[in-house]
């Protein structure tokens, strides 16, 4: 049994519309950063880290979203969200996930510039295509949730059209409408 420890709107988005992907039964428990649920002593217990996304595998906790995304990925190809036995094509989706955990992520609340700086960058490693690894995969699905937020502050960083374009086709998807929409009926509560 999958469970998916969440806040609405956080990365643990990511890790949603990952498992709307698969297909797997899965359980939400909702946290709520206003409450601060994530440093209680019960959640600390599961998660030191005090943070979401946290999915139990079985009752066995896996924290962090790539590697939750990478877990899913390799767990139910089927769902073809990475390439079956292609290393490079794996370790190119590690490269982008660890780029968006470290140069993406952090600087949405330096504003600015550092944004501007950061989505410059994804924008040209994305490349051409229609998606990062040039097919679908959990790299899209991590890098859509941010983007994601940064087009929906105040003020956003624009002029990024393969993040916009990775925005629209994100926004088809069913996975996507499916999280947004349980997400939404649970009401975001965002830290600043």
């Amino acid at each position: 049994m999958l469970t998916l420890y969440m806040a609405p709107g956080s990365s643990s988005m990511a890790v949603h519309i990952a498992l709307h992907e698969v297909g797997q039964p899965f359980e939400l428990k909702r946290m709520s950063f206003n409450k601060k649920d994530m440093k209680s002593p019960e959640y600390l217990a599961l998660n030191p880290e005090g943070a979401v996304p946290l999915m139990l595998i079985d009752g066995r906790p896996l924290s962090q979203v790539a590697a939750c995304l990478f877990y899913l990925a390799k767990k139910y190809p089927e769902a073809k969200l990475l390439p079956a036995n292609d290393p490079e094509t794996e370790a190119r989706a590690i490269s982008w996930m660890s780029f968006i955990a470290s140069g993406i992520h952090p600087v949405a609340r330096l504003g600015g510039e550092y944004v501007r700086n950061a989505w410059t960058i994804a924008e040209r490693k994305f490349g051409d295509g229609d998606w990062a690894l040039g097919q679908y995969s959990i790299a899209d699905i991590h890098l859509f949730r941010l983007y994601w937020r940064m087009v929906n502050r105040p003020n956003p960083a624009t002029g990024f059209p393969r993040m916009d374009g990775l925005l629209e086709r994100m926004m088809a998807r069913s996975a996507v409408k499916k999280t947004l929409e349980a997400e939404a009926a649970l009401g975001y509560e965002l830290p600043a």
